[in-house]
C-alpha cells in the first residue's frame, strides 16, 4: 500500500466495512498518513486481530475494531461513540460498509431490499448524525461516504443497490450545506468496478440473473461500462481520499467524484 502527503498525525479515522476490500485499503491509507483507526466489519476474529495489529505495528497508530451490525441504528451509533470512548474524538468518518443483490425486480426478495437500504444508505445517516455533534465542538470534521457509479446511473437487476446508493448522493449533498460554515464537509467518492470480494460476487448472481458466463459478465456487462476496460485499483481510491479528508480538501463539500474510468461522462 502507497502512502499518501496528507498529513492527518493525531486524528481518529472511523472506517465502516473496514475489515476487507475498498475499506480494509483506505484504512491502511489512513493509517500511513498518522491516523489512528477505528476498523468495522464482519470477518474472521483472527483475521480482523491480525489486521488490526498490522496496521497499527506498520504505521505506528492506534487501532481499534468495533463489531457494530449496519444493519442495527443502535450499533452504527455506538460505532461513533466508541471513537469517542476511545480516543476522545472523530476527525474523519468514512462510510464505506455496503452488500449488494442482483436480480430482476419481480424477482427481487423484499428481505434483501430492507437489508440493502439499511446498510447502503441507513446506517449512514446513523453515523453521520452521531458524529456531527463531536465534528462541531471540535470545529473540524471529513465525512467521505463511498457511493458508486451507481449512484450517479443506473444498472438493469440492481434496485436496491441503485436506490440506496441515489439516497446517499441526496445525503450527502444536504448535510454537507448544513455544516459548512462549521468546518465539516461532506463528499462522495464514486468507483466504478473494483475487483473485490462483494464485485465477485457480484460477477456469480449476474451470470446467474442474464443467463451468461463469469468471463462473459466481466467483459460484456462491468468492464463495457468503463472506457478504460480496466478494474479501478485500491490506489487510486484511496489517494482521492487523501486528498478529501485533508487541509487541501476543505473546500470541497457537496460534491461526488465518479473514479470510474470514464463511465458516467457517457
Amino acid at each position: 500500500m502507497s502512502t499518501n502527503s496528507a498529513n492527518l498525525e493525531g486524528q481518529v479515522a472511523v472506517i465502516t466495512g473496514s475489515t476487507s476490500g475498498i475499506g480494509a485499503a483506505m484504512a491502511e491509507s489512513l493509517a500511513a498518513a498518522g491516523a489512528h483507526i477505528v476498523l468495522n466489519g464482519l470477518g474472521d476474529s483472527s483475521e480482523i486481530e491480525a489486521l488490526r495489529t498490522r496496521i497499527s505495528e506498520r504505521h505506528g497508530v492506534e487501532a481499534r475494531y468495533h463489531a457494530a451490525n449496519m444493519l442495527n441504528a443502535a450499533e452504527s451509533v455506538d460505532l461513533v461513540e466508541f471513537a469517542i470512548r476511545e480516543f476522545g474524538r472523530i476527525d474523519i468518518l468514512v462510510n464505506n460498509a455496503g452488500i449488494q443483490h442482483v436480480s430482476k425486480i419481480e424477482d427481487f426478495p423484499p428481505e434483501k431490499w430492507d437489508a440493502i437500504l439499511a446498510i447502503n444508505l441507513t446506517s449512514v445517516f446513523h453515523t453521520i448524525r452521531a458524529a456531527v455533534p463531536h465534528m462541531r465542538k471540535q470545529g473540524r470534521g471529513r465525512i467521505v461516504n463511498i457511493s458508486s457509479a451507481h449512484g450517479l446511473v443506473a444498472s438493469p437487476y440492481k434496485a436496491a443497490y441503485v436506490a440506496a446508493k441515489h439516497g446517499v448522493m441526496g445525503l450527502t449533498k444536504t448535510v454537507a450545506l448544513e455544516v459548512a460554515d462549521a468546518g465539516i464537509t461532506v463528499n462522495a467518492i464514486c468507483p466504478g468496478y473494483v475487483r473485490t470480494p462483494l464485485v465477485d460476487g457480484q460477477i456469480a448472481d449476474t451470470a446467474k440473473a442474464r443467463g451468461m458466463s463469469e468471463e462473459d459478465v466481466v467483459r460484456e456487462v462491468m468492464l463495457k461500462a468503463q472506457p478504460t476496460k480496466r478494474f479501478v485499483e485500491y490506489d487510486q481510491l484511496t489517494g482521492l481520499l487523501a486528498f478529501l479528508v485533508s487541509d487541501a480538501g476543505a473546500s470541497c463539500n457537496g460534491a461526488a467524484y465518479p473514479v470510474d474510468g470514464g463511465w458516467t461522462a457517457q
